[in-house]
């Protein structure tokens, strides 16, 4: 049996914070003190923020770790453990780690392979044998516009740890894409194909949603339903793709590019999820609306690192700066998250509730992890 106590510290509470203590023991946290006494055998946190473990429901970062260079394929287990240690030291307790279905195979220039059933088995892999410092759940983003989707789908079932499926559509002149200028520099830059390369991608990947786009989200929406995951929209840009989304039973929504948007998620009942770098940036790296600026409109539920971990931990401070309110700020990385994906058990500081804990310093503004506890155990 192993006891924790984090003494003197500022816990950040669902809706409130207090000065006081916490117990962790055999995985949960068993009570909850007020109070600057550090008791014998105690952590004295010195007044430094104790809250719930972050929540991250889409990222990118095991690509990076992946590809850490263009056409540089590193060893998987070693990028698998390096993305878990990663995330783990900057507070990330939980991750849904995000693996694409739905590949264009027919385009070697496309470069849209198939990859995400293998990666699955060794995450899934290397969580079995106690090599993973935190939690894994799998996200599968299912591109409408490909020619795979079902295929790969069906390769999945409900004992992979999905927790979340969510529906691309990546079609030139579509949501993210619908600035096709904006789309031929990300192609062209990514991928170096020529002009008239370009032209004849535009027209393939068109085709392939006129032929296929419906029949894909369908399947994508029944294998949600299949696996028991959560089903998420992508890019909502107006006001019926959130109608739609709404009509398949969208849980939340990843980025969407408008205010308008975002707006029509909350009439809807849909969370609203925003990139923590778009919102530390100043704004979206590719000129869809400012995550601040749906902070300032009370249209912001969600955050996520999507392609920089250590930014989750600085937005829900720079959230709760904005609003006046730590407590509201961190919830967008714990509680919000862990209920959009069904995870009741994790994301809030209350007693029964799993003991992933992080213990967070102020420097200038800036938050510094200085101690991460999944289940009770001390892991970063």
């Amino acid at each position: 049996m192993t006891e924790t106590i984090l003494a003197n510290a500022l816990l950040v509470l669902p809706g409130e914070t207090l000065h006081g203590q916490i117990r962790l023991m055999d995985g949960k946290i068993t009570d909850i003190s007020p109070g600057a006494a550090v008791p014998a055998g105690a952590v004295d946190c010195a007044g430094d923020l104790v809250m719930p473990g972050l929540i991250e429901l889409h990222t990118d970062n095991l690509e990076r770790h992946i590809e850490p260079r263009p056409k540089v394929n590193w060893p998987h287990a070693a990028a698998i453990i390096a993305h878990d240690a990663e995330l783990a030291s900057v507070g990330i307790t939980t991750v849904f780690d995000a693996l694409r279905v739905g590949s264009v195979v027919s385009n070697a220039k496309a470069n849209y392979g198939e990859y995400a059933r293998a990666l699955a088995d060794e995450i899934l892999g290397l969580r079995a044998t106690g090599a993973l410092r935190i939690s894994h759940f799998l996200h599968l983003r299912a591109e409408v516009c490909s020619e795979t989707l079902i295929d790969e789908l069906d390769k999945f079932g409900p004992s992979d740890r999905i927790g979340i499926v969510s529906l691309m559509d990546h079609t030139p002149g579509e949501r993210q894409f619908r600035d096709i200028s904006q789309l031929q520099k990300y192609v062209c830059g990514k991928h170096g194909i020529s002009p008239d390369e370009f032209e004849d991608h535009i027209a393939a990947q068109k085709a392939l949603t006129a032929r296929l786009g419906t029949a894909h989200e369908a399947a994508a929406v029944a294998a949600a339903r299949r696996y028991g995951a959560v089903l998420a929209s992508h890019d909502d840009t107006e006001a019926g793709h959130v109608a739609r989304s709404a009509e398949h039973g969208a849980h939340f929504a990843e980025f969407p590019t408008t205010v308008e948007a975002a707006r029509a998620c909350h009439v809807h009942g849909i969370k609203v999820m925003m990139g923590a770098p778009n919102l530390i940036r100043g704004g979206s790296h590719s000129g869809n609306v400012a995550a601040q600026a749906l902070a300032e409109a009370d249209l912001l539920d969600i955050v996520s690192s999507d392609y920089v971990p250590s930014s989750l931990l600085s937005a829900a401070l720079m959230l709760g700066d904005i609003w006046g309110d730590l407590a509201r700020g961190v919830a967008t990385v714990t509680a919000a998250p862990a209920n959009a994906a069904g995870l009741m058990d994790r994301g809030h500081v209350t007693i029964g509730a799993r003991a992933d804990i992080i213990r967070v310093t102020r420097i200038n503004g800036a938050g510094a992890v200085r101690g991460v506890w999944v289940q009770g155990n001390r892991v970063a």
